[in-house]
C-alpha cells in the first residue's frame, strides 16, 4: 500500500496541490468556466431532443466533413458543447466538469478554452483529411463519415486530459488515456475514435514546442558558460 500511495503521490501530487488551494478557498467560484460549459452542454443537450430545437442545434453546432469549412469553422466553437445523442449526457458532463475544472485552476480559463478549442479543431480538420485520404491509407476514412456529426465535447476532454498529464508529470494517466483512445479505434475504427487520436496529437504537439524551446535556451545557456580550469 505504501508503494501505491508512493506513486500516487508522484503521478497526481502536483496536480492535486495546485487543484487544492483554490477549491478551498473559493469552492465552486474557481471553477466558472467548468460550470458554464456544463450548463451550456446540458441546455443544449435537452434543446437537441426537442422536436422544436434538433433543427436549431444542428444549424448552429453540428459539424461534418461534408460542409463547408467556412460553414464547420463558423459552428466548431459551439460544436465543442454538443453532446452525442446516442451517447449518456451525463457521462459527458461529470467528465466536462472534472477535466474543465482541473484545467481552469491549472492552466487558466482562456487558456483551457483555446486548448479546448484547438483540440476539437484538430479533430474537426482531421476529419476532412482523412476523407481526402480515402478508405485505403492508414489514417484515412471512407466517404461514408463526410456526413457524421463530429465528436463533441469528448475530444477537448481527451485533449485536455493528455495536456494536463504531461505538463503536470502524470505521464502514466496521459498514457493510459492515449491507450484507451487507441483501443477504441482498433475496436470500432469509428470516426469520434480516430477525431479523438488526432485531438491526442494536437495537444502533444503544443507539449512539444515550449518543450523544444526549453531545450535550445538550456543548450544556449550551457554554450555561453566558458569552461572552467587554469
Amino acid at each position: 500500500m505504501k508503494r501505491v500511495a508512493r506513486w500516487a503521490r508522484a503521478e497526481w501530487g502536483p496536480l492535486y496541490v495546485t487543484v487544492r488551494g483554490p477549491l478551498l478557498r473559493q469552492g465552486w467560484r474557481a471553477v466558472p468556466l467548468a460550470l458554464a460549459a456544463v450548463c451550456l452542454t446540458a441546455a443544449l443537450h435537452f434543446v437537441h431532443n426537442q422536436s422544436w430545437g434538433y433543427g436549431f442545434v444542428q444549424d448552429v453546432g453540428a459539424v461534418r466533413a461534408a460542409d463547408p469549412l467556412w460553414l464547420a469553422l463558423l459552428r466548431t466553437p459551439l460544436s465543442l458543447f454538443v453532446p452525442a445523442l446516442d451517447l449518456p449526457v451525463w457521462g459527458a458532463l461529470a467528465q466536462l466538469l472534472f477535466v474543465f475544472g482541473i484545467a481552469e485552476i491549472c492552466l487558466g480559463r482562456w487558456r483551457t478554452l483555446a486548448l479546448a478549442y484547438a483540440a476539437t479543431l484538430a479533430g474537426t480538420l482531421y476529419a476532412r483529411v482523412g476523407i481526402w485520404l480515402g478508405p485505403d491509407s492508414p489514417l484515412g476514412l471512407p466517404a461514408s463519415d463526410a456526413h457524421v456529426v463530429d465528436t463533441g465535447p469528448s475530444a477537448a476532454v481527451v485533449g485536455l486530459a493528455v495536456f494536463l498529464g504531461l505538463r503536470y508529470g502524470a505521464r502514466v494517466t496521459a498514457g493510459a488515456v492515449f491507450a484507451v483512445m487507441l483501443v477504441e479505434v482498433l475496436v470500432k475504427e469509428n470516426l469520434a475514435g480516430k477525431e479523438h487520436m488526432a485531438a491526442i496529437a494536437a495537444m502533444l504537439v503544443l507539449c512539444a514546442i515550449p518543450a523544444e524551446r526549453r531545450r535550445r535556451a538550456r543548450k544556449g545557456v550551457r554554450a555561453d558558460v566558458p569552461p572552467s580550469g587554469p
